[in-house]
């Protein structure tokens, strides 16, 4: 670890949190240059979702290359990109009557967000946008200014402004009483509040500390967005790609979002990709190369996201991961039995414990590390862990990681009590 001491920024994180030299990987599991291997429920914070080096993906990426494909294109027309919105559109937009142009932009998550904000603030004319508390969505500016995280805020060095935080609906004045209340500020005429351009919102919270939002209460922001002529942004990108049991964490809530962020998953096989889902009235806002990105066309990326979307051509690889999610959830509110406060909530493959205590919650991540298991705290000071392994994780790795977890809670909950 010497030479990134010696060389990485102080800004480095996980490799803190996971102090090893990763060497490989396959499917569900790392393994470092001492040869010590690590099932992985962290799974990239969500970006790989279909498992380290996908057999698929990777074969396809490697035929992509002997082939000369176009690795790097702007936004300029490749096949690969033709094959991935097509697939698209087939696939996902489809079956599920949903008309939306295709935004790529920059390759990350906040590049998504950037761009949504942007275009939200250009369609209505107005500036304010309404974000929710434990909310993430991004480092850079404006994307930071919606996300709620203090430790994160604090370190822009400048006014993170134009952004209201409303009580997200598991926090104290959430829920649909919080937005009537926040209904009636807005139509009170003397309330000093001005109607926003959008709201935005994570329909699961998942750096948050996996706080899951209720149907009754999205309808119901939904609802308040449209009177109030705004529009709504649904953050899909930790939480989408099919980590939820279906493609989007919304299926079948009756939703229709102006705008829909992915990122993290889309990819496949890591490489970066982000993509806004835009109702195409809006879409029509923008101007030629009004926003742009230098890596918005990634080729590799095209290649292995089009193969990811094959896992979505059946339910077959769904009804697994609803399955799986059912049995997490189990095991999880079983050991959360167990002791005081601690409680597990979660959806699909999305699933947490929260332990109530930041400093408990990451003894029991380093527990888990040094027993060969990946998992990363989140919530408020870290008190939750949360467990996002790859979709495609082999059931004897699944059963063995979740042993190690159980084990780990038992070691350091009851050297604590």
């Amino acid at each position: 670890m010497e030479i990134f001491e010696q060389w990485e920024s102080e800004i480095r994180g996980y490799s803190r949190a996971y102090p090893t030299v990763f060497a490989s990987a396959s499917n569900a599991r790392q393994t470092d240059e001492a040869g010590k291997s690590y099932i992985d429920f962290f799974a990239g914070a969500g970006v790989l979702n279909f498992g380290h080096n996908n057999p698929h993906m990777k074969q396809a990426i490697i035929d992509f290359i002997q082939a000369d494909g176009v690795a790097h294109s702007l936004d300029m027309s490749t096949t690969v990109k033709r094959s991935f919105i097509s697939a698209f559109a087939e696939t996902i937009l489809k079956p599920r009557n949903m008309n939306y142009k295709m935004q790529f932009m920059g390759p990350t998550g906040t590049n998504a967000v950037e761009a949504a904000l942007k275009l939200a603030r250009r369609v209505t004319g107005r500036e304010n946008i309404v974000a929710f508390s434990q909310g993430f969505h991004g480092m850079t500016l404006g994307s930071l200014a919606c996300t709620a995280n203090q430790y994160f805020r604090n370190a822009a060095g400048v006014p993170l402004g134009h952004v209201q935080h409303a009580p997200f609906e598991s926090n104290v004045g959430g829920g649909l009483e919080g937005l009537a209340t926040l209904r009636a500020g807005y139509e009170n005429t003397s309330s000093g509040l001005e109607p926003p351009a959008a709201f935005i919102v994570e329909t699961i919270q998942a750096e948050g500390g996996v706080n899951v939002a209720s149907e009754s209460w999205l309808m119901a922001l939904q609802n308040l967005a449209k009177d109030l002529g705004a529009l709504l942004i649904i953050d899909e990108i930790q939480v989408g790609c099919g980590r939820t049991g279906s493609y989007f964490s919304f299926d079948k809530m009756g939703l229709d979002p102006d705008i829909i962020c992915l990122a993290k998953g889309i990819g496949g096989f890591g490489t970066p990709l982000a993509m806004n889902l835009v109702k195409p009235e809006h879409d029509a806002h923008w101007q030629p190369g009004e926003h742009t990105g230098t890596f918005r066309g990634q080729g590799f990326s095209f290649v292995a996201g089009r193969e990811a979307l094959r896992y979505f051509e059946d339910d077959a690889l769904m009804a697994l991961t609803l399955e799986r999610g059912a049995m997490i959830s189990d095991r999880m509110a079983a050991l959360a039995a167990q002791y005081p406060n601690v409680t597990a909530r979660g959806k699909g493959m999305i699933q947490a414990l929260d332990i109530q205590n930041g400093a408990s919650s990451k003894a029991i991540a380093r527990e888990c590390f040094d027993k060969g298991l990946l998992v990363g705290p989140c919530g408020i000071d870290g008190q939750v862990i949360k467990l996002i392994p790859p979709l495609t994780i082999p059931d004897n790795d699944l059963e063995e990681g979740l042993q190690i977890l159980e084990r780990a809670v038992k070691t350091v909950m009851e050297a604590r009590q």
